[in-house]
């Protein structure tokens, strides 16, 4: 089993993802995206698996420099965008075995669990 976690260091919301994690001795990778920025194609998987409008990370200030027109983008708008500024994803975004599986950190403890597959 390969859990890679993308996010960035200092972001609070990965922090606590990481403490869970740790917490429950499941082994992760960790992918700092402002450093390793996922290709288009990788995206690409991620928002066919989890569409994009979860993956929006709202409160950033990338995304709210996009201006208006952002409301109605495509899901392929949104890929290019991604694939342009890492920070426009929310975090932290979970991946197993290469398929995106949940993006952020606020479900309930059985929620990621099961979408991590961990039962």
């Amino acid at each position: 089993m390969s859990i890679q976690v993308y996010g960035i260091p200092n972001c609070g919301t990965c922090k606590k993802a990481f403490a869970w994690l740790q917490n429950n001795n499941i082994e992760y990778e960790f992918i700092n995206t402002k450093e390793n920025p996922p290709s288009k194609d990788i995206i690409a998987n991620w928002v066919k698996a989890l569409s994009s409008k979860p993956m929006r990370n709202t409160s950033g200030q990338s995304y709210r420099a996009l201006g208006e027109e952002k409301k109605s983008w495509t899901d392929e708008q949104w890929i290019e965008a991604f694939s342009q500024d890492a920070m426009l994803l929310k975090r932290p975004l979970f991946v197993k075995d290469g398929n995106g599986v949940l993006v952020g950190f606020r479900e309930k403890e059985e929620v990621i669990k099961e979408k991590l597959e961990l039962y």
